[in-house]
């Protein structure tokens, strides 16, 4: 690993193509960005950075305007791309040049593959494995304002540096334990539901409180969230700044009919009665008036706590597994696949494989899960 050829700053859509042709000869890009996102629906990228595994480029997202040969780059089958904790990288690149990076290997998710840790953070994955303590200073930085300063750029070299030396650590490490395919197979799903937007039509449903609302309510809170979402992305404003999800569910089980009333609720900014409170009031009248056979699908319910007996019994299936692996037993068997699983036969059965469990995690023990939850909802108790 050389440290010592300062990173190149790429402002010009010419360089940007040909250093892209120059990385696409690669087995691998470590690949970063630097983004703001406070008061806007999407992410307003500040800088994007790129490894080859020696030396750490700038690619300057306010000066370039032709992203084709970077999406070559992100789309090329042969050049693994590589990132850390990436769902936030994906927004940006997805509505950057609308194109996303595969095969993706994703070191926070390698690493709870080996066993390392879960959800474990770059700068401790940075100490355990290269021995390097990370600055912090610049985590929050101004990544808009140019120029940069010689510090956020050796902020974002280093990160891409240091990735690249990490993927040449964890690479092998998977492909010796056998676990690229499955690791190759999480990421790539990764990238598909980043491609996929919510529906605004479903946006209620992401409310974590919508599921004490009476059918009727609920009526009006889809109705709220599917006009906050369409305006949140047409406006490029984040959704609590439109409207806070802190004073939907009130808001719906109250349902003002003046202004006055509207500014009263708490949490309720001065900002939104005035810009958008009468549309508020007049989407409220417009749902109440939608008929019980237009109502939304209700949300489901947390489930009860009796369900802990067959959660904790299924789980010790993952854990199992896990332990024969080497694996961190919340990536084998994940909290929202057990959850889906109980609530399809939940209390007496059956039982059925839920959506959620696919590929490797279903080939690998859907059957085992399925004949448990059955013999346990027979019997009452663990087999």
């Amino acid at each position: 690993m050389s440290t010592e050829a300062s990173p190149l700053m790429i402002d010009q859509n010419a360089e940007l193509a040909d250093w892209c042709k120059q990385w696409l000869q690669l087995p691998y890009v470590a690949v970063d960005t630097e983004f703001v996102r406070t008061e806007t629906y999407f992410p307003i990228p500040g800088l994007i950075q790129i490894g080859d595994g020696e030396r750490a480029f700038m690619i300057d997202p306010l000066a370039i305007t032709d992203w084709s040969p970077l999406v070559e780059l992100l789309e090329s089958p042969s050049v693994v791309k590589v990132l850390h904790a990436c769902s936030e990288d994906l927004e940006v690149f997805q509505h950057l040049c609308g194109a996303l990076p595969a095969p993706l290997f994703d070191t926070q998710l390698a690493a709870a593959f080996l066993g390392m840790d879960f959800s474990m953070g770059y700068s401790r994955l940075v100490s355990d494995l290269l021995g390097i303590e990370l600055a912090k200073e610049e985590t929050r930085s101004d990544w808009l304002q140019r120029p940069l300063s010689a510090r956020q750029l050796q902020y974002a070299a280093d990160d891409t540096i240091h990735l690249a030396a990490i993927y040449r650590i964890l690479a092998p490490r998977i492909e010796a334990a056998g676990l690229t395919d499955w690791l190759l197979e999480d990421t790539a799903e990764m990238v598909a539901n980043a491609r996929t937007l919510v529906e605004p039509a479903q946006a209620y449903r992401r409310i974590k409180q919508a599921w004490r609302l009476k059918p009727a309510e609920l009526a009006v809170l889809q109705v709220l969230c599917e006009w906050r979402e369409r305006q949140a992305r047409q406006r490029d404003q984040a959704r609590n700044r439109l409207l806070r999800e802190s004073t939907l569910c009130p808001l719906v089980q109250r349902q003002p009919d003046s202004l006055q009333q509207l500014a009263r609720f708490e949490d309720m900014h001065p900002r939104t009665v005035r810009q958008d409170g009468q549309t508020i009031i007049e989407l409220i009248q417009q749902a109440r008036a939608i008929p019980p056979a237009q109502w939304p699908e209700p949300v489901p319910e947390p489930l009860p706590a009796d369900a802990n007996r067959l959660l904790k019994t299924l789980r010790k299936v993952g854990q199992r597994h896990a332990e024969r692996l080497g694996m961190a037993s919340e990536i084998v068997l994940r909290k929202k696949v057990l959850e889906a699983l109980v609530r399809t036969g939940y209390p007496c059965g059956p039982y059925s494989l839920p959506a959620e469990l696919t590929g490797w995690r279903r080939e690998l023990m859907g059957e085992e899960l399925l004949a448990l939850a059955n013999q346990f909802s027979s019997r009452g108790q663990p087999a």
